[in-house]
């Protein structure tokens, strides 16, 4: 399931992400690339560590947080601090897979990437390229979202990000762990789920809905793990 979260950050906060990182130290971008990503992968990235990556990876934690539509669709189990990187100049991520396993850096905590995430912080006016390619089996699709929209796809999908040959595209990504591992679970519990708010907006609470929400918990409760 490919979702796409529109205005995750407000305005303000775009705008003060993007000074933050327009005036920060970047570092080569394959630090954390694994073996195989490190031969494809050309970008700029803010060191993991530093304070501007900490500080800006609060605020995206803070509006998942706030994030219905998220909390929804990914039901996250542990999420990896927020990554930050830059394309310009001609820079690229070729076709790769996501490591399977993550591990939160100067923690033992190890995270399974079930969902890959990329948040966009660059208006899509301002760069030439840089489309996010994701591959499943239904084919190739291409995503290039305004500035504070993210997407969310499952982390097994092939993917790449194409040549940014204008302008600067800054972005945060990270991953997450689902407390349902299972693509097509998660799928219909996120189905099931907006089939039932819809049914709230239009007619009150009746005993067909109260069953549905409790058919949804009953399958979420058989395959959650946490």
């Amino acid at each position: 399931m490919l979702l796409k979260i529109p205005d995750l950050l407000s305005a303000d906060e775009v705008a003060y992400c993007r000074n933050v990182l327009l005036a920060a130290q970047w570092t080569d971008g394959s630090v954390t690339a694994g073996y195989q990503s490190t031969k494809t992968k050309n970008n700029l990235q803010l060191p993991e560590q530093s304070a501007a990556a900490k500080e800006l990876g609060d605020i995206v934690m803070g509006a998942l947080a706030r994030s219905d539509l998220f909390m929804s669709g990914a039901l996250p189990a542990k999420i990896f601090p927020p990554l930050f990187n830059c394309y310009q100049g001609g820079q690229s991520f070729g076709i790769h897979v996501d490591n399977a396993i993550r591990q939160v850096p100067g923690t033992p905590v190890k995270i399974r990437t079930d969902l890959s995430m990329t948040l966009f912080l660059s208006e899509p006016e301002d760069y030439d390229g840089g489309e996010l390619v994701i591959e499943d089996t239904y084919g190739s699709h291409t995503v290039k979202l305004p500035a504070g929209s993210m997407v969310l796809y499952p982390s097994t999908s092939l993917h790449k990000v194409t040549p940014v040959t204008r302008g600067r595209r800054l972005a945060s990504f990270f991953w997450l762990q689902s407390m349902v591992n299972s693509d097509e679970k998660r799928g219909l519990l996120f189905e099931l789920d907006m089939s039932i708010q819809s049914l709230r907006e239009k007619v009150s609470d009746s005993p067909e809905i109260v069953r549905l929400t409790g058919v949804y918990h009953n399958l979420l409760r058989q395959w959650a793990q946490t």
